[in-house]
């Protein structure tokens, strides 16, 4: 299927070729990543610390691709890790960068081999800050605590949504007035809240005020505040201005160092999914094209967000000629990436290429019903791709006994 320019942010990296000129000779399904673009986004995130003095991490959880991160540890002050294996990787990974870490609740078995590795350790609730705050401490670790400023800012997503009634996350002021005591306090040099997802500098705004309403008294006495991730710096349109003025208020405000953790801004728009129609099925009027790629294993985040991938060529339904609903090879009859519409009948063979793959899908993919993983390619910022990995049977096999 001949596919025209597309120009969208998702699929800048190709330069105006077509995907099969490009990918046509790889195996499918498989990962581009796209290290112009993470080079791209690097230097955004380098700009906004620069102006403003701040530190910014890579979020790990959003993307440990760690062959690439010699592309963007110019860019960054270190890592973000969400428990032991993240921080280790950071560790080895970005070697010499600061690496931070936080964790709902820490096991006792990995704490001592934690603290090999992190810095910055951040706990959830007083009662683990009160367990291995004062281990950490000796260990020479940055301590801090998370707190829930209590103030939801998005809609849809409340999966998302670390200030939604109940969470499990983060520390409420309620809380610290009962548990913290002096002792407690004495042991934190910061604090940390991490609040959206996806969002713009207006909703860092709102968070922000409800961080100085209900822990504005606390912040003079800490030696740093970190502002989390969810933060879409590099997006197009992304209010950059804003976001730098909210740094610089905390910074004047309450003499505190800033850090932000992004995940998704540091590996934005810089990775493809490419994959080939294996059939086309009609069922009434609804016509199927089954890929070789799937929504369930290899990105995930289209049914747990949920959300609709871009994709190469393609249109909202109705929008051009011919509507399919693209689905996986599993046998989950919601795995389904979404309905899109060409302008020409997808066949057999055709090559699809789906945009912002970079994120949430190598670290998070996963092999029900026994799917293979996708192998993993890197398309230099010269043209060159070059194989990161292949992945085959042993590596399902492996995951499920002892032989």
């Amino acid at each position: 299927m001949a596919a025209p320019k597309d120009a969208r942010p998702s699929f800048a990296g190709l330069g105006g070729q077509s995907p099969e000129g490009l990918f046509g000779s790889l195996p499918t399904p498989c990962y581009i990543l796209d290290e112009a673009a993470l080079r791209r986004n690097g230097k955004i995130l380098a700009g906004v610390a620069q102006r403003t003095g701040c530190k910014i991490l890579l979020a790990q959880k959003a993307f440990s691709n760690y062959d690439l991160y010699p592309v963007l540890a110019p860019c960054l002050a270190g890592t973000e890790a969400s428990g032991l294996y993240e921080a280790r990787l950071g560790a080895e990974a970005m070697p010499g960068k600061e690496v931070h870490v936080f964790c709902g609740a820490y096991r006792d078995e990995e704490f001592e081999e934690l603290l090999r590795y992190a810095d910055h350790i951040v706990f959830n609730s007083p009662r683990q800050l009160e367990k291995f705050g004062p281990e950490a401490k000796r260990a020479g670790k940055s301590v801090g605590l998370r707190i829930n400023p209590e103030r939801s800012t998005q809609e849809g997503h409340a999966i998302y949504d670390p200030c939604a009634p109940g969470s499990r996350l983060g520390t409420t002021r309620v809380q610290w007035d009962e548990k913290m005591t002096p002792e407690l306090i004495d042991l934190l040099d910061g604090l940390h809240f991490h609040t959206l997802c996806e969002q713009d500098a207006d909703a860092l705004e709102m968070t922000l005020d409800a961080v100085e309403k209900r822990f504005g008294d606390i912040l003079p006495h800490m030696k740093w505040l970190n502002f989390g991730g969810g933060h879409h710096i590099t997006r197009p349109g992304y209010d950059i201005p804003r976001l730098e003025r909210c740094v610089c208020g905390a910074r004047e405000r309450w003499g505190v160092q800033v850090y932000l953790e992004p995940g998704e801004a540091c590996a934005l728009n810089a990775g493809y999914l490419a994959c080939r129609v294996l059939d086309v099925v009609e069922n009434g009027e609804t016509r199927v094209a089954i890929l070789d790629a799937s929504a369930a294993c290899h990105m995930p985040d289209v049914l747990e967000m949920p959300y609709r991938p871009p994709l190469y060529s393609a249109e909202e339904p109705g929008k051009l000629s011919h509507t399919f609903r693209l689905g996986g090879p599993t046998c989950l009859a919601g795995d389904v990436i979404g309905d899109y519409s060409f302008s020409a009948p997808l066949q057999e063979g055709d090559l699809l290429l789906f945009g912002d793959m970079a994120i949430y899908t190598t670290c998070k993919n996963n092999t029900f019903n026994g799917m293979p993983l996708p192998s993993i390619f890197v398309l230099h910022a010269d043209g060159r791709l070059k194989c990161l990995r292949t992945f085959g049977y042993a590596d399902f096999r492996c995951r499920l006994g002892s032989k």
